[in-house]
């Protein structure tokens, strides 16, 4: 009933001899799976596996049964020749990393460099993503685009490096991390910038999902009121920060020279001011000086 009800919602689906399809699998969810992804897999030759375990369960609850390949961080380059000498022979292959969407913190990136590189069709089927996840209820109203940094490195000089980069990082960063050094994350991150919002999003999609925002400085005692709150899986939403006011008499930057070239046409002149104030976090009196040049112009 299933994977006829897949069928039907996949409509027209295009199946290319020899295309690599890109899975998303659930993070947690088994109703979060996609019936197109249903559909994929049931369609496809073979199912490259960053985990074939994981896969064969996934496999097994669609009563679906295809043969494995492995494809992990540890192998990916030879397995992924294998994956496309399959391809080669025109098969169609699906690659489903443990859980979520592939080659973002998860193997499969060098695959698919490896498959369009050889002239192969590499379709992504989309879906569950815990970054995105985590991105939608953060409630980041500072927020201009992310970055997704994903696991920093675990010990010594690099994880060293990773953390001080954040504290110069003013943009939306999402973060994962494992049970077992989530405390150490959160102490770091509550020393170097404690006003900063930090949203930390546990078992996403799960029985015990929690999610809640609050300043870094606070993280650390939450996390220890509690030893059920060190287990799981988290992602971490670091809060972009306001634009750095500009000093009197600077340089306007670009956004806010063009939030003022956008408003001035059709606001009256202390409206564009105020609003490009707003938008931009720059002074209002060097953004008025500057909206009076540019109606002087």
């Amino acid at each position: 009933m299933l994977l006829r009800a897949a069928a039907v919602a996949a409509g027209a689906q295009r199946f290319d001899r020899g295309a690599l399809y890109v899975v998303a699998t659930p993070i947690g969810n088994l109703a979060d799976l996609t019936l197109r992804a249903i559909h994929v897999l049931a369609q496809v030759d073979a199912v490259a596996a960053e985990d074939t375990r994981v896969a064969a369960r996934l496999l097994a609850h669609l009563t679906l049964a295809k043969p494995l390949v492995a494809l992990h961080a540890h192998n990916e380059r030879a397995a992924a020749e294998a994956v496309c000498a399959r391809l080669a022979r025109g098969e169609t292959v699906a690659y489903v990393s443990d859980a979520g969407t592939p080659a973002v913190s998860d193997p499969g990136a060098r695959l698919v460099a490896v498959a369009a590189a050889t002239g192969h069709r590499v379709v992504p089927i989309p879906g569950p993503s815990s970054a995105l996840a985590a991105l939608s209820v953060a409630g980041d109203v500072q927020g201009a685009g992310f970055r997704c940094v994903g696991f920093l490195p675990a010990k010594g000089s690099e994880r060293r490096a990773a953390l001080e980069a954040l504290a110069t990082e003013r943009g939306t960063v999402i973060l994962f991390e494992a049970p077992h050094r989530v405390a150490a994350l959160l102490d770091a991150l509550a020393a170097a910038q404690p006003a900063r919002p930090l949203t930390l999003a546990r078992e996403l999609t799960k029985q015990f999902e929690s999610v809640l925002t609050q300043p870094a400085a606070a993280w650390p005692a939450w996390l220890a009121a509690d030893a059920q709150r060190q287990r799981g899986e988290f992602v971490l939403v670091l809060h972009a920060l306001a634009p750095a006011p500009a000093a009197e008499g600077a340089a306007l930057d670009a956004r806010a020279e063009h939030a003022l070239a956008a408003l001035l046409p059709v606001l009256p002149l202390k409206q564009a001011v105020a609003l490009a104030a707003e938008l931009s976090g720059a002074p209002r009196n060097a953004l008025y000086g500057r909206a009076l040049a540019l109606r002087g112009a």
